[in-house]
């Protein structure tokens, strides 16, 4: 049975032999088995990286056995790159940590390890390798500053406000201690700079979601989907990951001078998909093309010659218009407001003035109403003085524009065409921005420059917007 002794320090160990299975850890010398001090000491240099187990904590240090002479020493200033930190709360007893050597033997001979450091060597190898593949890393949100937030990535990683999300928070202390995926936008070592974006990858994760809703999306198909954002040309709707825009033209069977006058942010919608543009991953919606239409009640209810009851809704230099039913106007043109020649419509009528029409003529191609107020038997307008004009009356009646309805609009025995009212002889229904040419239904400027939506060919290709780039041809000079 061999036995173990200590190997005197003075011996000569030339000769010495390692013992076979002890990894380098017994020495054989003259026959003697004598463990090896040295091969449990590892060799380092000032910056190596070493790795030990901490073995006690105190208030402003830690000290960790790295299998050296003496325990290593990290102060609580080498602990993480956050300020002021507890060391209790950085590093628990038994555990294992990585440490950089700062200095092998300082002033009082202790040796000097940094956890932060060796931290940020490795840390910097991850950002540099994500930097270049384009891969997000992840870190916890440690300090909110003026422009933005503090990422702990092993290094201080700068996300400005404006690429924490795709749309603007206002108020960043929610992401505190929130632990965030970023791509890395910038990279300056000899600066210790690395500025991050948030964006990216919501980006890049939002482009996922909008080709999977679109594969699944198809004209004619009706969803639901919820408000996000209001504009003066019409509304986005969110539908599960990608914005879809209900034209202002398209939200109502009646005329809207703006979507906030029937929808609010957050409401929820059921729309019909019009047309996608699967390139530009754009999506065109209606949301009148989920309601009834009226027009159909018109055409199923009403004939020629028929007698009802409106309300004046607008007065203009060549007539008014007159609402039948909710969401169904038609024009009485200024011939057809008195038996008398009429200068002004103001004379006989004012927005609001309950009135009997009679229907002249149905165009459901084009859905539009010919009405006469003169036609129907029994009733006269009241003649009113007219002070002064308005905006609305400014004008010169000679320019009406030529509506091109039927002779038979104002054919009649008993009631013939006054076809000397100053060349107003024409309709102007054909022609009048205010029937169905007004700016809803033109490509509105700010709908082309909006970043969101520019002017799709599915609104250029719209019945109502082609209409109403013949009407603006043909609109007289004011």
């Amino acid at each position: 049975m061999s036995t173990t002794t200590t190997l005197n320090p003075a011996a000569d160990q030339s000769n010495a032999k390692v013992v076979e299975g002890s990894d380098g850890l017994l020495l054989e010398i003259d026959g003697q088995i004598v463990p090896n001090y040295d091969a449990t000491v590892h060799p380092f240099q000032e910056g190596d990286v070493v790795s030990g187990h901490v073995v006690r904590i105190d208030n402003d240090e830690v000290l960790v056995d790295i299998g050296y002479k003496s325990e290593g020493v990290i102060p609580s200033t080498e602990l993480s790159i956050r300020k002021s930190v507890d060391p209790g709360e950085e590093v628990s007893l038994g555990e294992e940590v990585d440490a950089l050597v700062l200095t092998k033997e300082d002033q009082d001979g202790r040796l000097i390890l940094s956890k932060k450091r060796a931290r940020f060597e490795k840390a910097w190898r991850r950002i540099e390798a994500a930097a270049e593949s384009g891969e997000p890393v992840e870190g916890a949100v440690i300090e909110v500053v003026k422009g933005g937030l503090i990422i702990d990535l092993g290094v201080r990683g700068f996300l400005p406000a404006s690429l924490v999300d795709i749309r603007r928070v206002p108020n960043l202390d929610e992401y505190m201690g929130e632990s965030i995926e970023c791509k890395v936008i910038e990279l300056n070592r000899s600066r210790n700079n690395v500025v991050l974006s948030r964006r990216a990858v919501l980006e890049e994760q939002r482009k996922e979601d909008r080709e999977r809703i679109l594969d699944r999306l198809q004209p004619g198909q009706v969803v639901e989907g919820t408000i996000s954002n209001i504009v003066d040309f019409g509304a986005f709707v969110d539908l599960d990951g990608i914005d879809g825009l209900i034209h202002i033209s398209e939200l109502s069977w009646s005329h809207v001078n703006h979507p906030s006058e029937i929808l609010s942010i957050g409401d929820k919608v059921t729309v019909k998909v019009l047309d996608i543009d699967r390139q530009r991953q754009r999506i065109s919606l209606g949301l009148k093309q989920t309601q009834e239409d009226p027009w159909q009640r018109v055409v199923d209810t009403y004939n020629v010659g028929d007698e009802l009851e409106g309300t004046v809704t607008k007065v203009v230099t060549f007539g008014a218009f007159v609402e039948i039913l909710d969401g169904v106007e038609g024009l009485v043109h200024i011939s057809e407001l008195a038996q008398h020649h009429v200068e002004n419509p103001r004379e006989i009528i004012q927005p609001g003035d309950p009135v009997r029409v009679k229907i002249l003529e149905i165009d459901s191609e084009r859905r539009r109403l010919s009405l006469s107020i003169k036609r129907v038997e029994g009733q006269v307008l009241p003649v009113r003085p007219i002070t002064a004009p308005t905006d609305g009356d400014a004008g010169d009646l000679d320019n009406v524009p030529e509506l091109g309805l039927s002779e038979d609009v104002f054919a009649g025995e008993d009631q013939p065409l006054l076809a000397d009212t100053d060349g107003a002889t024409g309709d102007a229904l054909e022609a009048s921005s205010e029937f169905e040419g007004s700016s809803e239904f033109e490509a509105s400027s700010e709908f082309e420059a909006s970043p969101e939506f520019e002017a799709s060919p599915e609104f250029e290709a719209s019945p109502e917007v082609g209409a109403a780039d013949e009407r603006t041809e043909a609109e007289p000079d004011a």
